[in-house]
């Protein structure tokens, strides 16, 4: 039976007694871990969110009624009990921070009991995620998560810390917005008072932190909560948080220098890592042509080589074909990879067909510095000594190529690389290599709207050198836009902003807005643009994707308390749910089934 705290206060967490707290009495309270009866002795792992810490219970010492009663514990069952420090008289436990010492107990109260849990509490186990995620309550008591949630914890305070300093204030936005379609898909609520119109939900505060810089706040920043109803991955979920910022009278060099900073400061303090600075810039183009990525992971090489030149004459179809066709031919090198059995390179071709490819030619320099290879046949000697050379070949090494338009061969070639690099181990978790991607452009066609569309977003500057293209040449703009890499994820993306109203409704005419459908979309922001507006520019970072990299685990879910999994529902609370009719009627909302709409 449960038993109440009557007046008793916990003295220190599980982890906060040591060896200086010898000889004296605390109260630690906590869950369960194990119990081991040896019969005279009694031993209890007590855990709370700091660690262990061991609990002896015998007769002379906590008294008859306290041992019956630690008898009956189980795990998971929250306890409160009184003892007396000691050097422990058994083995010491080099691997628990409290392994030198144990608590002789003298008072043992039972303050709530426990079923037996569905999987054990404690890290490393193999089970499922959705039973984890299910019992998430449970999960979140094991110590690898809780761990994690501190991480979180510390991050966020840090960034509060450094950016306060530096003269940026907290300011919060709404999250009931309203709707501009142009990205993402919208989350909408809707509106009780306002029969058939509805909020979004916000995907970012873009529109809201620079309507601040109109407001002459000049330094910004907010811990925000934005909504994507889009498909997930395992570094993305629906509902998120940004570390949020906006800064006036800057351009490009001052928000990197800010950034650079924050995330030095941040590494150092929350998981010791020195980040050295400054952080090495790419721009996008040559990102793409390097590593067929505009997030690269360059803690690797096995980068891409174009050699369209090389084999511009060769009758193989393949080739002849791609360049024929406006396309491209390029090649990566798995170095010492040659002796790669037949049946591995064809499951490198079956993923490569995965991102759209016809198909992988490969060559392999044997030891003696001749070709195997998959088209040879095709090609002049000097055609394949060129491609070797170009690809800086050398005897064990395999090349594999692709050829098609230039934009397939970089997502293929790219993510070709990555696959290679998690087969050959080549990818470590405690290394961090961060990265500025610059200047991307400014719009990309899109073949579904038949119109260019924003890269980044409507209100993004285009380099000044660029501008007279906007109309002629849109593709070859180049936008003031700005992304922070870390081994290749992409973890923040901002840009220098319009700021100048002419160039605004520029920018409009070339996404294919009239001023009407512009100003219906973004009237009030345009509006407050009449009335002075600071040049300024900004940033964002995903919070949960930075903290999943610090923390080195594979997937955001395990940095956020509560996610949601891939269909973006809650295993735990079942949302989303059905609702009473009468909300529905309040709201003024019907739901058709499909077969009555059919």
């Amino acid at each position: 039976m449960a038993e109440s705290m009557k007046g008793l206060k916990r003295s220190h967490r599980c982890t906060e007694v040591s060896n200086k707290n010898i000889g004296q009495t605390v109260t630690v309270m906590g869950w369960v871990q194990k119990r081991r009866n040896l019969g005279s002795l009694i031993f209890i792992d007590l855990r709370d969110r700091s660690g262990l810490l061991q609990v002896v219970f015998d007769v002379d010492k906590a008294g008859q009624e306290n041992f019956d009663k630690a008898g009956t514990l189980r795990s998971e069952y929250v306890v409160a009990i009184v003892g007396e420090v000691a050097a422990r008289e058994g083995a010491v436990n080099p691997n628990m921070l409290t392994g030198d010492i144990e608590i002789k107990a003298q008072e043992l109260r039972i303050l709530s009991e426990s079923l037996t849990p569905p999987f054990p509490v404690e890290d490393g186990i193999n089970t499922k995620d959705e039973l984890r995620l299910k019992y998430r309550y449970l999960d979140l008591r094991r110590p690898e998560l809780q761990k994690n949630m501190m991480l979180r914890s510390r991050l966020t305070t840090m960034v509060r810390q450094f950016l306060s300093e530096e003269g940026f204030l907290e300011i919060e936005t709404p999250t009931l917005c309203k709707s501009t379609p142009e990205g993402a898909r919208d989350y909408l609520v809707p509106s009780r008072v306002h029969p058939g119109s509805f909020y979004a939900l916000p995907q970012s505060p873009q529109l809201y932190k620079q309507l601040l810089m109109c407001s002459g706040y000049d330094r910004y920043f907010q811990i925000a909560r934005c909504y994507r109803d889009e498909d997930l991955r395992a570094d993305r979920q629906p509902e998120f948080t940004q570390i949020d910022m906006e800064l006036s009278f800057v351009d490009i060099d001052d928000v990197i220098d800010y950034n650079e900073r924050m995330l030095a400061f941040l590494f150092k303090e929350c998981i010791g890592v020195d980040v050295p600075l400054p952080i090495q810039r790419m721009t996008w183009q040559e990102a793409m042509d390097r590593f067929g990525s505009d997030k690269p992971d360059v803690r690797f090489g096995m980068e891409l080589k174009d050699i369209s030149d090389v084999v511009a004459d060769s009758e193989f179809a393949v080739f002849k074909g791609a360049l024929a066709n406006g396309g491209t031919v390029r090649g990566i090198n798995a170095k010492g990879q040659g002796a790669m059995p037949r049946k591995k390179i064809d499951a490198l071709v079956d993923f490569a067909k995965g991102y759209g490819a016809k198909g992988l030619a490969y060559l392999s320099i044997n030891a003696d510095g001749t070709y195997k290879s998959s088209f040879a046949k095709f090609m002049k000697p000097e055609e394949l000594d060129g491609i070797v050379a170009r690809l800086e070949g050398e005897p064990g090494d395999l090349l594999l190529f692709a050829a098609d338009k230039k934009s397939l061969v970089w997502n293929v070639l790219g993510a070709l690389r990555l696959e290679l690099a998690k087969q050959l181990d080549l990818l470590k978790k405690d290394e961090y290599k961060f990265l500025w991607i610059t200047e991307f452009p400014l719009l990309e066609y899109s073949e579904e709207e038949e119109r260019f569309v924003a890269m980044h977003h409507p209100f993004t500057m285009p380099m000044e050198e660029d501008l007279p293209y906007l109309e002629s040449d849109p593709g070859r703009v180049r936008a003031k836009a700005y992304d922070i890499t870390l081994n290749g994820n992409e973890i923040g993306g901002g840009s220098i902003r319009i700021y100048q109203s002419d160039v605004q409704e520029r920018m409009f005419e070339a996404l294919g807005f009239t001023k009407e459908s512009a100003h219906e979309r973004f009237g009030f922001l345009l509006d407050a643009f009449q009335y002075g507006v600071p040049p300024h520019g900004g940033l964002a970072y995903g919070l949960d994707r930075l903290v999943m990299l610090m923390a080195q685990v594979d997937s955001i879910r395990d940095v956020i308390a509560f996610p949601k999994v891939k269909d973006a529902s809650c295993l735990m609370t079942q949302a989303p749910g059905l609702v009473d009719e009468k909300q529905l009627e309040e709201l003024s909302i019907a739901v058709v089934s499909q077969e009555e709409e059919a």
